[in-house]
């Protein structure tokens, strides 16, 4: 591990030498001469004395190099049956006259704008000239409700909202202008610019709203716009992740800290180089799209995929293996939970020899917990690196990861191996002492966290504070439990809330669900602690079978109480199983462990507003009666 330690240390060890070496990866106006501002602890900067514009470089320089008439961006639609390609030139000159259309409507450095689109290539257009002119960018997912992007649109407060005509989904389509229009009504600071871009498969469009403006019609007009030149300090974009108050935190990321880290993950996290085929399914509405289908393999050079369709379903299980064979993709990042669902279609991968995937290096997932069974199944099949790695929408890129490019570790099944060099990652117990290796804790990152992660919240330090740095004073609370083993691979076994109190056993219903997984009926499954008079908690599991699996109740339950029993202990007291035809998820893949905890203890709830599907949760609640 010389590569690794060596980096990792010279990242604890020489902080300032390692970050602005990095730095010479980006393009500055004013290039760094001071890594890290620690006056104002723990509100750290980084490269407080430089500046530069994320947009040129993840375009400008590209072709001002000469590889205008390389491929930037692959919009592929399965639910269009349409593919789109740009070169860096081409998506240069869109991203250019789209900034000089927000330009042209007084929109300037420090302005907000909510990007509030589906998976096509505008939404990318959109964030990208926002931050040609230093505008703000918040991407708001699209298809969420009214009230939702209304309380958004009030944090935010944006001049303008970029949208389109709505969003494809298997089956319907979800029409966008009409929840706009609702918003802008529910909002008590509307903007007073609303941009169009209009679907011709949807009905509804810029016309259809008095002052609206049409996309099509201000791009044909439109005067390309220079890059601006920004503070590395200034915010790049803002986006909204749930808060337990109920009201959304807006993550702060800046240009440059943003920049240079993402550059250095490209090649040294996933190992991809200019010219490589990157593609992540995922979507612009979550961290990992910004991260990863936007800003970082642009900033690199390579070309990025971004794709309109489900894993299964548009029009089948084999819809990934069709995208990687007709791009040649070497890299797919994407959610277990979109794996699992390919699994429980196709358990035996008949859909993936229909395709050529021989250009695919590596598989990477991440989002939620890779249990093993996925990623043995996974690499069964693929025959490559199946590599987990962790992280959140505040950190922006990974905390621990299996580093290709700088030197590929043995992979452990259940563990995103190591922490990445410029986080020092940490367990501590309630008390916050470092615990044993193996043992069992809150998973904590030291400060200061690295360039790249969130810069604060926006406009609420004190709760920034309060959430992230009040529990252990010096650390970056994660909210995940978990452990670090004696090789120093970091096991992240789920979200603090998610751990047990049995009759005074602390149990991870991570661990649970991770044998319960190995059950060959199974193709996913969530384990939750409910109200139990005397133990106060139990694990009660809820399972989803695999395609054309017939297996009695009965049967399951025994089979999967004597596994759990065999692999944790009988003080585990597992027993309740529960077979469900799906698992209700947010959007971005997450099962929603809390909200089902709630309607198995018959506690009142609300519908999160980032939920997938609602059927799915209304039908557990009628089935468990709540």
């Amino acid at each position: 591990m010389g590569r690794y330690s060596d980096a990792f240390e010279q990242a604890r060890d020489d902080r300032e030498g390692f970050w602005l070496s990095a730095a010479e990866a980006v393009d500055w106006v004013t290039p760094p001469t001071c890594a890290l501002d620690d006056t104002l602890a723990p509100m750290y900067r980084w490269f407080p004395d430089a500046s530069l514009n994320t947009s040129a470089n993840a375009l400008d320089r590209h072709v001002a190099a000469g590889n205008g008439d390389r491929d930037a961006l692959i919009w592929d639609s399965a639910m269009v049956g349409t593919t789109r390609t740009y070169t860096y030139a081409q998506l240069l000159d869109e991203v250019s006259r789209f900034a000089g259309v927000l330009a042209a409507r007084g929109i300037t450095k420090g302005d907000r704008v909510v990007v509030y689109m589906p998976m096509i290539p505008e939404a990318a257009i959109a964030m990208l000239a926002c931050a040609r002119i230093g505008a703000v960018h918040s991407v708001v997912f699209g298809g969420f409700a009214a009230p939702e992007l209304a309380t958004r649109i009030d944090d935010a407060e944006p001049v303008a909202i970029v949208t389109a005509s709505g969003g494809l989904e298997p089956g319907r389509t979800v029409e966008y202008l009409p929840m706009v229009a609702k918003a802008i009504e529910l909002s008590e600071t509307p903007p007073s610019t609303v941009i169009v871009k209009d679907r011709s498969e949807i009905t509804g469009a810029a016309a259809d709203h008095e002052g609206w403006l049409d996309w099509d019609a201000a791009m044909a007009g439109a005067e390309p716009a220079d890059p601006t030149t920004v503070a590395a300090t200034d915010p790049l974009y803002i986006l909204y992740t749930s808060g337990t108050t109920g009201k959304p935190k807006g993550v702060v990321r800046d240009n440059g800290g943003h920049a240079v880290a993402l550059t250095w993950s490209m090649s040294n996290i996933y190992g991809i180089e200019p010219g490589d085929v990157w593609w992540t399914a995922s979507d612009v509405g979550w961290v990992v799209g910004h991260s990863y289908i936007v800003y970082g393999p642009l900033l690199v050079g390579a070309t990025t995929v971004m794709y309109e369709g489900k894993p299964v379903g548009t029009p089948d299980a084999g819809a990934f293996w069709r995208v990687i064979a007709d791009h040649k993709a070497n890299a797919l990042f994407t959610a277990p939970t979109a794996i699992r669902a390919i699994r429980k279609a196709d358990p035996d991968a008949a859909e993936l020899a229909k395709y050529d995937i021989s250009s695919l290096r590596t598989l990477f997932a991440a989002g939620e917990r890779l249990d093993p069974d996925t990623f043995q199944w996974a690499g069964s099949i693929l025959g490559v690196p199946v590599v987990d790695h962790w992280w959140q929408t505040e950190t922006g890129w990974a905390i621990a990861a299996n580093l290709r490019g700088l030197e590929p570790m043995p992979l452990k099944a259940g563990s995103p191996t190591v922490p990445v060099p410029g986080y020092q990652v940490g367990v501590l117990d309630a008390e916050g002492k470092q615990v044993a290796a193996g043992e069992e804790g809150n998973i904590v990152i030291k400060l200061p966290l690295p360039p790249g992660t969130l810069a604060g919240l926006w406009r609420d330090e004190e709760r920034y504070r309060k959430s992230y740095l009040s529990a252990f004073d010096g650390y970056y609370l994660t909210g995940d439990s978990g452990y670090v083993d004696s090789d120093g691979y970091v096991f992240v076994l789920g979200r603090s809330d998610d751990v047990i109190n049995v009759a005074g056993h602390r149990l991870s219903t991570g661990s649970i669900e991770a044998v319960v997984a190995s059950h060959p009926a199974v193709a996913e499954c969530a384990v939750i602690g409910i109200h139990d008079d005397l133990k106060g908690q139990r694990p009660s599991g809820y399972v989803v079978l695999k395609a054309g699996v017939e297996i009695e109740p009965d049967t399951l339950r025994s089979e999967l109480v004597k596994m759990v029993r065999d692999e944790i202990g009988a003080v585990a007291t597992f027993r309740d199983v529960t077979v469900v035809p799906a698992l209700p998820k947010t959007r971005s893949g997450k099962i929603l462990r809390k909200t089902m905890r709630q309607i198995a203890d018959h506690e009142e709830y609300t519908v999160p507003s980032t939920i997938e599907d609602p059927d799915v949760l209304s039908a557990l609640a009628k089935q468990l009666g709540g």
